[in-house]
This record gives C-alpha cells, structure tokens and sequence, in this order.
C-alpha cells in the first residue's frame, strides 16, 4: 500500500499584502485616522485665507479713507511709497482692459482651492491654498462692489514700488501661494504630502 507525502519545500505559500485582508474595523479606523490630518489642514487653509482676506479688506478701507486724494507718502525715502490708485486689471495693473475677464478667473480660482481642498493632506499645501484663496477673494469682493460696477469694479491698489508697480495685499498673497505651489510641485509633494512613489504589487510569494 502506497504512501501520498507532500514536499513542504515545493509548496509555495502567498500572503495578500492588500488592505482588503484587514479586519474591518481596522480598515474604518486608518480612515478615520485619515480624516483627522485633513480636518486639520482644512482648518489651516481656512484661517489663513481668512487671516489674509481680513487684512487686505482692512488696509484697503483704512488707505482709501485716508489716503485717496492725497499726497503719496514715502516709507522708504522714495523707494517704496503708499498713494491710492483704482485698478480695472489683474495683479501689478497688468491687462486693464479685461477686468470682466480677471473676474471671472478670480471666481474660479476660488472654485477650484475649494474643490481640491477634499484632498488636501499636505501643510505646505494648505498654507499655498489659503494664500491663493484668501488674495482672490479679496480682489474678488472689490471687483464685485466696487465702482464702476459688479464684476467690473476697480481694485484698490496702494503699495508702490519704484521702478515696479502699485500692488496691494491681496496681489501679495496670490503672488506668494503661487510661487510655494510652484516650489511644491517641483519637490514632488502633492497634495496628500506623499512624494512619488512606485507602485508595489498587491502580494508577495514565500517559498517556491
């Protein structure tokens, strides 16, 4: 009577390496887990958009109470001064003669920080985004009530550099935000803070 063995050495054994293997409340947990972070940039995103959207609303009621109309005044001997000039262009007082144009990308700047931000995990990126969005509002709120019309008012701009431009805070923002998305995307980091990575197959085979 013959005998049936099995070579253990010929058997190979796989081990799933995917999430689907985990136990489900384990898997409910690392997205709860998940969320958290997110909250907390979300959070960071909105109170610097805030932080900045109150500080250009602010400079520029202080400035067009005090300043327009008068005399420029120098902050720095000539180099930088303050004087008040209605702007119907985009940042610097470039494009002047598409201010319905510039209004409507403002609006949807402001769509798409608040679309992507359901995917925001990274700080450096939330930091990027409120900039962006709180400088866009700010323009945005000046175009929309200010003179000569809605969607064609004239931003307040105050900031004069010599040599350069007349700008204001909310120009300062965007120009900033821009320039970190830039620097981020260059790095690597996107939105969910992870850099590049392979990709990794789903098990691995032990034995042989």
């Amino acid at each position: 009577m013959s005998s049936c063995r099995t070579d253990s050495s010929s058997v190979g054994w796989i081990i799933p390496t995917n999430s689907s293997s985990q136990p489900e409340h384990e898997t409910a947990g690392t997205e709860a887990g998940d969320r958290s972070p997110r909250k907390a940039r979300l959070v960071v995103l909105l109170a610097l958009a805030g932080l900045a959207y109150a500080l250009d609303l602010g400079s520029k009621f202080l400035v067009v109470s005090r300043l327009e109309n008068q005399r420029s005044i120098d902050v720095i001997g000539g180099v930088l001064t303050l004087q008040v000039m209605r702007n119907p262009g985009a940042a610097f007082s470039m494009g002047q003669a598409f201010t319905v144009v510039f209004t409507a990308i403002a609006l949807a700047v402001v769509v798409v920080v608040v679309r992507v931000s359901r995917k925001l995990h990274s700080l450096p990126w939330a930091v990027a985004l409120g900039l962006l969005l709180g400088g866009a509002l700010g323009n945005l709120t000046d175009r929309t009530f200010r003179a000569p019309g809605v969607f064609r008012g004239h931003v307040v701009d105050f900031i004069s550099v010599e040599h350069f431009a007349v700008f204001n805070l909310a120009d300062s923002a965007i120009v900033c935000g821009g320039v970190l998305m830039v620097f981020l995307s260059f790095l690597g980091i996107s939105l969910d803070g992870a850099a590049p990575r392979e990709r990794r197959g789903s098990g691995v085979v032990v034995g042989g």
